[in-house]
């Protein structure tokens, strides 16, 4: 049975987390396929606000398999934690698996994170010093620990001996910082692989036979496409393909085990820390958004960028991802304003641009149309057709513009607060 994609189409944050949690009510599997703790997906129910990291967005449902894949690297201590706080608030974790092949964040990861941020100075990449950048350096280098080495004790007193000999003399020599105790990390870690020890699957073989078995199957990435390092805002990116291709690699299947490509993406643009931002707003119409949408990280809580859609950077990130059907969420933001702007080309110096280069300089600008909004509350609303005239012109607009139909709409945080606008294209996809 073909199997369905999320991926986010902007800069993150577009509400992927609430849209896997909403899709898995009807899978078996939720796989996560690359990324770390670095990101936060939220999902709002009732009164209850569940963020999750590390673990897959299906973990609400007591039915649903939960997945981390080979591509992600895993900081332990993180999952752990990140574990014992959905006991806490009564949710059965016993179906989330970690994957043999997938690699961890040691704490010179998270420090070498840091250190190097410091040390660019005033062209620092803005990370969020989760140590994910370096824990994926050394496994292209080919010394990094994967979870299965947690396994094993000899190999993994090796390979942690080996890394932090070479990261203490980074440390010394290069940042002028004090070395980490190889004796008190590698015993730290022998504790977390006790724990997790009954998790730990080779996640390959179980996802290959689920698909074999005809189960539903729904994979969920981290960050997004313009996150993407390669095909994002480079450097200002992330250090995985968070694009749809990122799913065979970062989980071991064929294309040809995937149908559905949903990308998902604001009713406008958001993005925190550095990087270019084309339709940025800088002045107090951001300031509205920020406060309305709640635009603030995750993980970081750091205040988002906030401005107009992009679809022109939509349109680049639809057509690298192969993306079938689109959701757009937090169209309720969007509310309260007499006029709402979306751009649809750039300009860069006098040559004007409609297409996504592959370098955006800090000085491109977006050209726009104007819109007339709503000025409605649409947050309660449940049918496409009690929409406000202008707000499905709006969407109209997109659709016109990416050749592409708006399967779901999202106006509000809450579980429920959607509009599926093609109700039997939905179900059959769906059921």
């Amino acid at each position: 049975m073909p199997s369905n994609v999320i991926v986010g189409l902007q800069w993150g944050d577009e509400g992927k987390g609430k849209i896997t949690d909403l899709l898995a009510k009807k899978s078996d599997y939720v796989i996560r396929y690359q990324g770390g703790n670095n990101s936060g997906h939220s999902i709002h129910i009732k009164n209850r606000y569940f963020v999750l990291h590390l673990i897959p967005s299906g973990v609400i449902y007591p039915g649903v398999k939960c997945i981390i894949g080979p591509g992600v690297v895993v900081d332990p201590k993180s999952l752990i934690q990140e574990i014992q706080n959905l006991e806490s608030m009564g949710i059965n974790t016993s179906k989330i698996f970690l994957a043999k092949r997938a690699h961890v964040t040691m704490p010179y990861h998270c420090l070498l994170d840091q250190y190097q941020e410091e040390f660019l100075g005033d062209r620092l990449i803005g990370t969020t010093h989760k140590g994910i950048g370096p824990t994926y350096v050394d496994k292209i280098s080919r010394t990094g620990i994967r979870v299965l080495d947690l396994l094993d004790l000899k190999v993994f007193y090796k390979k942690l001996k080996y890394n932090i000999d070479v990261k203490n003399k980074i440390f010394i020599k290069i940042f002028k910082k004090k070395p980490l105790s190889f004796k008190s990390i590698y015993e730290e870690y022998i504790e977390y692989a006790k724990i997790l020890y009954d998790r730990i699957i080779d996640a390959v073989y179980e996802t290959h036979q689920a698909f074999h078995k005809k189960k539903k199957i729904l994979f969920e990435g981290a960050q997004a496409m313009l996150l993407d390092i390669d095909y994002g805002t480079y450097p200002y990116v992330t250090t995985s393909s968070t694009s749809t291709g990122g799913v065979c690699v970062g989980s071991g299947i064929p294309p040809n085990f995937l149908k559905n490509f949903i990308g998902i993406t604001k009713a406008y643009c958001t993005r925190v820390g550095f990087g270019p931002f084309p339709t940025e707003i800088k002045n107090e119409m951001s300031d509205v958004i920020r406060q309305k949408g709640n635009e603030y990280g995750a993980t970081t809580k750091r205040p988002r960028r906030c401005g107009w859609l992009d679809l022109v950077a939509l349109k680049y990130s639809c057509m690298i991802n192969g993306i079938n059907y689109l959701v757009i969420t937090k169209l309720d933001v969007l509310s309260e304003f007499d006029i709402i702007k979306i751009c649809i080309k750039y300009k860069s110096d006098d040559q004007v641009l409609q297409y996504f280069p592959a370098k955006i300089k800090q000085n491109i600008k977006g050209i726009y149309i104007d819109l007339h909004g709503w000025k409605q509350n649409i947050s309660h609303i449940h049918e496409y057709i009690d929409l406000p005239n202008n707000c499905k012109k709006y969407i109209k607009f997109i659709e016109d513009f990416l050749n592409l139909e708006i399967l779901l709409i999202s106006v509000g945080s809450e579980r429920n607060q959607n509009i599926v606008k093609n109700k039997s294209l939905f179900f059959k996809i769906f059921n």
